[in-house]
């Protein structure tokens, strides 16, 4: 790729985040765009490099990144994580950490750049028919796809691994070369190593070939999310959540269809065949009474008032009880619950003089709240209120000594009206 090709494949774009590993590919992509800063100083450049622990050379590629980054005046960020060893697909892990560090490290402004190249999309597209996906696997790396608030750009996507090396030839560049790379055990490397050569050789457009393929496959997905875009929308509640009456008298593939866009627009890891089946036979069918729920990536699909949920799984906290010294300052909550602020404007009345403030989880008793004549026990309340039942001992409640006041965003007390006084509000920052 020439660099007014480079230039032109990331307009409008001036704030860029590169993917760094020290590689040969990223290492020309970060060369390349080094050279259009000289001629767009506009331009600001970033790097990252991701330090995964995997290899004993992990530090030197460090160093390595340091100073070509140092020689380029490119800052660099150097994050450090943690993949379990024991744990299922060191590959897939790895890159999700990867990409976990990306989003973090990102600023508001910046577009995220990584090296993929030509003969990568080849790979990525096997890899996806090796795993039976459908035509959004097998649409393989787009050249550009949301990330976050920003975007993923891959400019390389069209450049062959050959006019990389002719480049970091031809500029004298130096790159790391990682030995893992040649262990066919992980299955991207295998087919790089095993598969490509002879697919190339047999075939030389191969890979223009796929990366056609893997085009078309991400315009019929793009057509299908373009034809179902507004059903989802009507379907979809405001929290997310999908009705599931109207789904009932759709075509199975229809709604496989409407069930995986429900759950790419929730960020959710798209699920298999079989376990968009189960989702369907065992949650969406399940009896009124029942609370079924499918694991799906880091929660759980679950049915609740005639809708699909997808919810974070998060420990109950019935029996926690937190103490909140000053109650006008901010409060984090156990288990990634959030914060809790007192907020001046409202109908919450203050703690008075010698009232120890807390925030449990569960009341006890009949509540006396305000707008509902006589008293209800705390599960007859969320009913009411339609609390899901994996909400209810996650939902902060304020405390007074022993007086329950308020349910952050649910209900306040008669004990906890503010009458002839300022009052406040209860506000839960998730």
């Amino acid at each position: 790729m020439t660099i007014s090709a480079l230039a032109q494949s990331l307009e409008p774009h001036r704030q860029l985040l590169v993917g760094f590993s020290g590689g040969l590919d990223s290492t020309v992509l970060l060369h390349q765009l080094v050279c259009w800063r000289e001629q767009q100083p506009d331009v600001s450049l970033r790097a990252i490099h991701v330090h995964h622990g995997l290899s004993a050379h992990a530090d030197e590629w460090v160093e390595h990144c340091q100073a070509l980054c140092a020689q380029w005046q490119v800052p660099l960020s150097v994050v450090r994580v943690r993949l379990n060893l024991a744990g299922e697909s060191i590959e897939a892990q790895a890159r999700q950490a990867r990409y976990q560090a990306f989003r973090e490290t990102l600023i508001p402004g910046e577009v995220l750049l990584t090296a993929q190249h030509l003969d990568d999309q080849s790979e990525t597209f096997l890899l996806a028919l090796k795993r039976g996906s459908g035509p959004a696997g097998l649409a393989a790396m787009p050249a550009s796809l949301p990330f976050g608030d920003t975007l993923l750009l891959r400019p390389l996507l069209q450049t062959r691994r050959t006019a990389l090396e002719a480049w970091a030839q031809q500029h004298a560049l130096r790159w790391i070369e990682d030995d893992s790379n040649q262990d066919d055990k992980y299955d991207r490397n295998f087919l790089r190593l095993h598969v490509l050569p002879v697919l190339n050789t047999r075939w030389p457009h191969f890979a223009d070939a796929v990366a056609r393929s893997a085009a078309l496959c991400g315009e019929q997905e793009q057509l299908l999310d373009e034809l179902l875009a507004e059903e989802l929308a009507a379907l979809t509640t405001a929290a997310g959540a999908l009705h599931i009456a109207p789904l009932i008298t759709k075509s199975a593939t229809r709604r496989a269809a409407i069930l995986r866009r429900w759950l790419a627009q929730l960020g959710v890891v798209m699920p298999s065949r079989d376990r968009l089946a189960r989702i369907w036979q065992e949650v969406a069918l399940a009896r009124d009474d029942a609370t079924p729920g499918v694991k799906l990536g880091e929660g759980e699909i679950r049915r609740y008032q005639g809708r699909l949920w997808w919810v974070q799984v998060t420990p109950g906290q019935r029996e926690a009880q937190i103490g909140w010294e000053d109650p006008f300052t901010p409060l984090t909550l156990p288990a990634r619950l959030g914060q809790l602020q007192l907020i001046p404007g409202g109908e919450i009345r203050a703690p008075h003089a010698g009232e120890p403030v807390t925030v449990r989880f569960y009341a006890p008793g009949a509540l006396h709240i305000v707008g509902r004549a006589g008293g209800r026990k705390l599960k007859k309340i969320w009913q009411e209120l339609g609390v899901p039942p994996w909400q209810r001992d996650n939902t902060p409640i304020l405390f007074y000594g022993e007086t329950p006041i308020a349910a952050a965003g649910q209900f306040i007390t008669r004990d906890g009206l503010a009458e002839d006084e300022t009052g406040f509000t209860l506000r839960w920052t998730r």
